[in-house]
């Protein structure tokens, strides 16, 4: 590791089985769940529920960051309603997703340069940049 590069959190997680009745369990046992196709057959998750998760928690944090440095005040209703798609595009499976992210009672230009700013600071959208389709829909 070199003096740029700071590890913050490493995240340990054992899958086996996959989609098809899989199981995922964290080094820390806070996390076990099973996994199961999209479509709700198997009783678990599946992974693109639990990238729409991760990516709405953290991409809320980057609002709060980004609300700090701008000195504005986070209303109590903030939300974010995550989509993630599985789809099939010339025989590759490939993700897309539309992040719709509720700041009631903020003016629509404070809001929408909370979100814009959130997008430089979350490691989910940083990661997404470019590589698939999001949509950010700002509700005021």
């Amino acid at each position: 590791m070199n003096q740029q590069n700071k590890v913050l959190y490493t995240a340990k997680v054992h899958t086996t089985g996959g989609r098809e009745g899989g199981s995922s369990k964290s080094s820390d046992g806070n996390l076990d769940i099973r996994i199961s196709p999209p479509g709700g057959h198997g009783g678990g998750t599946n992974p693109e529920q639990l990238f729409a998760a991760g990516w709405s928690a953290c991409f809320e944090s980057a609002i709060g960051i980004a609300a700090h440095k701008k000195k504005v005040t986070l209303p109590t209703g903030l939300a974010i309603d995550a989509e993630v798609d599985l789809s099939l595009l010339g025989g590759f499976y490939t993700l897309g997703a539309r992040l719709n992210v509720s700041l009631p009672g903020l003016t629509r230009e404070v809001a929408q340069a909370l979100v814009d700013e959130a997008h430089t600071l979350c490691p989910y959208s940083r990661a997404t940049h470019g590589n698939i389709e999001v949509t950010t829909t700002v509700l005021v």
